[in-house]
This record gives C-alpha cells, sequence and structure tokens, in this order.
C-alpha cells in the first residue's frame, strides 16, 4: 500500500548514510588540520544526519518496509577546506530539493505523515546550507586568516595544557 513512500524513505536512508561518510571525513581531516571550528560542524552534522536515519528507518519499519542500509557513493576525498564547505552546502541544498520533491510525492499518495517527515527534513537541510553557506562567507571575508585563527587557538588551548574539543 506505501510502496512509494517506502521507496523514497530508502532513498533518503541512502543519502542521509552518504552525508554521515562524507562529513565524518571531512571532520577527521579538519581536525587534523587544527580546523575545530570546522571539525566540529562536520561531526555535528554528521550525527544530525543519523538521527535523520533513524527517523526515516522508523517510519519505513512503521509502514511494514525494510530498511535498506546502503549508499551508491563513495566518500570524495577532498581535503581542501573551501571545496569541502562548497561540496557541503551543495549536498544540502540537493537534499532540501529532494526532500521538497518527497514529501509532494507523499502527498499525492495520501501519506501525511511521511510528507510531514520530509518537510520536517527540509528544515534541518536547509539550516545545514546555511551554516555551511555562512562558513563560506567567512572565508572568503577573512581568507586564510579565519583558518590559521582556528590553528592557533587549537595550540593556545593545548599549550595551556587544554585540550581543545
Amino acid at each position: 500500500m506505501h510502496e512509494k513512500s517506502i521507496d523514497l524513505l530508502n532513498e533518503a536512508v541512502a543519502d542521509e548514510l552518504a552525508a554521515v561518510h562524507q562529513y565524518m571525513y571531512w571532520h577527521f581531516h579538519c581536525d587534523d588540520q587544527g580546523f575545530d571550528l570546522l571539525a566540529g560542524l562536520f561531526r555535528r552534522t554528521a550525527i544530525e544526519e543519523m538521527i535523520h536515519i533513524e527517523k526515516l528507518a522508523e517510519r519505513i519499519l512503521f509502514l511494514k518496509g525494510d530498511v535498506k542500509m546502503v549508499t551508491g557513493e563513495a566518500v570524495k576525498t577532498e581535503t581542501d577546506v573551501k571545496k569541502m564547505l562548497e561540496m557541503a552546502a551543495g549536498m544540502e541544498e540537493q537534499s532540501a530539493k529532494d526532500y521538497n520533491r518527497m514529501a509532494v510525492e507523499c502527498a499525492q499518495n495520501a501519506d501525511s505523515k511521511s510528507k510531514q517527515l520530509f518537510e520536517e527534513l527540509v528544515g534541518d537541510e536547509e539550516r545545514h546550507f546555511d551554516q555551511y553557506d555562512t562558513e563560506l562567507d567567512n572565508l572568503a571575508r577573512f581568507g586564510k586568516d579565519y583558518l590559521a585563527l582556528q590553528s592557533i587557538e587549537r595550540s593556545k588551548a593545548r599549550g595551556d595544557g587544554g585540550v581543545a574539543e
């Protein structure tokens, strides 16, 4: 009865899984480079995407479907911060568009609860887009100094005996 919704929800699971993998990869590299603010942003976003997967999975199971924990996308091994942020903003923008489309399709199939879930996800993805867009603006305004300040803050914290998270 809800096969179309289950397919859309599983498509979203695959998208979110790919995002988790990508954001954690970028988190590791930003952390390694001493860019704590950006490392934390990528990590927090990955965790939020995991929460999305859980909500999508719960809905799939409620509809008596099976959760497909697969993604067809490989992690993109980009380590340039500006390119990471551009890619992240693009991913979030595309997810918001996809989830808007999926919400409409669920409504057309008389599944208002899945529609509501996709609409909620659109709000989260737009917020994520805004965060990455803001970081791109900061990088454009302050240039490499913006990244250097993050590394200096970590060095200062470690030099004082503290450990930057």
